[in-house]
């Protein structure tokens, strides 16, 4: 039985990680193409990626992409600085097999819920966000939760566990004369 629940949690694993690499390797074209956008000048992009976006905020009716408040410019810049070099390493490390996935993968999914959680809660706080656009916008808290589960996962996992266990080898205390 054990082998069997290993096994599928085995596979589990390895689908949460095909979901993440699919999504790290999304975004590290779509963070410095598309959502550069919003913070760098438009005039460095080609025209065919300004229409890209201008066409995405006309379908779904993204109204902060619109209005560039002040607070998603700044979260733009911490994906660029932040979360982007992260996706290029987290690529990296799916591939490479690296010990530290686990690591990066809780660092982006604790940066990613916090940064959703103040974009979806101006979203629905405000009311101006269509049905539509929050379909688009939802998903992205979905994986910040699975990358963050998936980082804390591997630390459980690969934890030494010695909070409460005893040394084996305790040296007896020398009395003194």
């Amino acid at each position: 039985k054990k082998k069997k629940k290993k096994k599928k949690m085995g596979a589990l694993g390895k689908l949460i990680d095909v979901i993440l690499f699919l999504y790290f390797a999304l975004m590290a074209v779509i963070a410095p193409l598309i959502d550069g956008q919003t913070s760098l000048p438009k005039g460095i992009f080609p025209a065919f990626l300004t229409d890209l976006k201008s066409s995405y905020i006309a379908d779904f009716g993204d109204y902060l992409l619109l209005e560039k408040p002040h607070f998603l410019v700044g979260l733009v810049w911490h994906e660029l600085v932040f979360l982007w070099p992260l996706s290029i390493a987290n690529v990296y490390a799916i591939l490479a097999g690296k010990s530290w996935f686990g690591t990066t993968c809780l660092l982006y999914g604790a940066s990613l819920v916090t940064s959703m959680a103040a974009i979806l809660g101006e979203m629905i706080g405000s009311g101006k966000a269509s049905e539509r656009l929050l379909t688009m916008y939802v998903p992205f808290m979905g994986v910040g939760i699975l990358a963050l589960l998936r980082g804390l996962v591997s630390h459980s996992t690969k934890s030494s566990g010695s909070v409460g266990k005893k040394r084996s080898t305790i040296m007896p205390r020398r009395k003194l004369a």
